[in-house]
């Protein structure tokens, strides 16, 4: 595969981006081959497959996967794909099943991913076909954190939590219980739809861009949040905090609000006074728990590379999987507390509906920036101009007031880490390099 000019591309110091890398198919060739089968990503969530037998067809960047439980309740990713001839052996996106059958010719795998059944073995494999030898194709690498479940191809990606470093605390506001318990959240539907975009358009918007927010004018006039209040797209819990802008070494960024040292619960949903009960009485929980950390209140972040969040509402995890240069299949995981009551849970999945996905009216003016972008881009004259990441130059401070490179006002720092990052996968550099362990300059830029 040949190289290509990356360092005239991503010119980070001086917060220049070729549009080439939105467009290019070749571009998109060396995210799938450089990019996506180091990184560590997203499969799924153990809420998914809760039993024995249980699956979940997934995706991790263009390999179609499967997420499943087997026998004796151990968590497993395959690649959906036969030994034999290589149809996709599983066809229907979740179910539970005691074995995998090929379509194709039948050869059947068990949930652990050995091949057990070959049709006329004896007549035309015995001596020659060694079935233990022929498993599904297991990803190397699988982690379950707080339920989520991830996976890397590369079997020397370092450990999950390494990989996340202290993105970590700002994930664990959206999947610890809305109390403070650690953990706790469960999937409550799935949507997916393909928009025609590059994947990185929406995993930059969810590293905080606020500054595209004049597009979301006519849903903020119309009281989309969950008490319907006009003027309110999410709950009113944020207005007494700092918003900081945080980037991270191994590509993160987030949008997290940092609250003062005495904040109280702001209401949000006085229509619905059972599910304003709940999330006051979760509120001061929270604090009680968690201390100290009770004052990160998440808005959003990216993880790198293809994972965003919402972190309070709507609540949820969002994949961006490339089809290819100018198309992404979008899929967003809608968590709330396992346990929270059923009216609560039917109240937040009817918020979520209506503010993001494909009919989701918030989503719906993303994606209309995103497509637009990316076919705007695809021009001759407009691939001569590059994209400008100029904003907050060096306007970040180092671990202040939570570990990170931190902004107070709206940045470009967070994609110009991101694509720091990008670059530095797509030149196929070392995991101590992809981690940022060599990151002195920047930290000495920000003293």
């Amino acid at each position: 595969m040949t190289s290509l000019p990356i360092d005239q591309m991503i010119d980070t110091e001086n917060g220049l981006i070729s549009r080439e890398i939105f467009v290019s198919p070749e571009f998109h060739k060396q995210e799938l081959e450089k990019l996506f089968t180091r990184a560590w990503l997203f499969v799924g969530h153990e809420s998914q497959i809760a039993k024995p037998g249980d699956f979940f067809v997934s995706r991790m960047g263009d390999a179609s996967v499967i997420l499943c439980r087997d026998a004796q309740s151990k968590v497993h990713v395959f690649l959906n794909s036969c030994r034999h001839r290589g149809m996709k052996i599983c066809r229907y996106e979740q179910g539970n099943t005691s074995l995998f059958v090929c379509p194709y010719h039948s050869w059947s795998y068990t949930t652990d991913g050995k091949l057990q059944g070959v049709p006329m073995f004896r007549a035309l494999y015995d001596g020659t076909l060694d079935r233990s030898q022929w498993p599904l194709i297991e990803v190397p690498k699988l982690q379950i954190y707080k339920s989520t479940v991830w996976a890397s191809w590369d079997p020397e990606a370092p450990d999950l939590l390494a990989y996340l470093g202290d993105a970590a605390d700002h994930l664990d506001q959206v999947l610890d219980c809305r109390d403070g318990r650690p953990g706790g959240s469960e999937v409550i539907g799935v949507q997916k739809w393909i928009l025609p975009s590059n994947w990185k358009f929406a995993a930059e918007n969810f590293l905080g861009d606020t500054y595209h927010n004049p597009s979301h004018r006519s849903v903020d006039m119309i009281g989309i949040g969950p008490s319907g209040q006009k003027g309110h797209r999410r709950d009113n819990e944020y207005a007494k905090g700092q918003h900081v802008w945080i980037g991270f070494p191994a590509g993160h960024g987030v949008h997290s609000v940092h609250m003062p040292e005495q904040f109280d619960y702001q209401p949000g949903y006085a229509q619905y006074p059972e599910v304003e009960e709940y999330f006051r009485h979760a509120f001061h929980e929270r604090q009680r728990r968690q201390g100290a950390k009770a004052r990160i209140m998440p808005f959003t972040g990216n993880l790198f590379p293809n994972t965003s969040y919402h972190g309070r509402q709507p609540r949820g995890l969002c994949v961006w999987h490339p089809h290819s240069p100018t198309e992404t299949e979008a899929w967003r995981f809608f968590l709330v507390d396992a346990d929270a009551p059923a009216v609560v849970k039917d109240v937040l999945r009817r918020f979520y509906m209506r503010y993001s996905g494909p009919a989701g009216m918030t989503e719906q003016d993303d994606m209309e920036n995103w497509l637009y972008a990316t076919e705007s881009s695809k021009g001759t004259i407009a691939r001569r101009y590059p994209f400008n990441y100029q904003m907050s130059m060096g306007a970040y401070k180092v671990d202040d007031p939570v570990p990170g490179f931190v902004s107070t006002q709206i940045t470009d720092q967070t994609p110009r880490n991101y694509y720091r990052v990008y670059a530095r996968y797509m030149k196929g550099e070392a995991w101590d390099s992809l981690l940022g362990r060599d990151l002195a300059p920047l930290r000495q830029a920000a003293e």
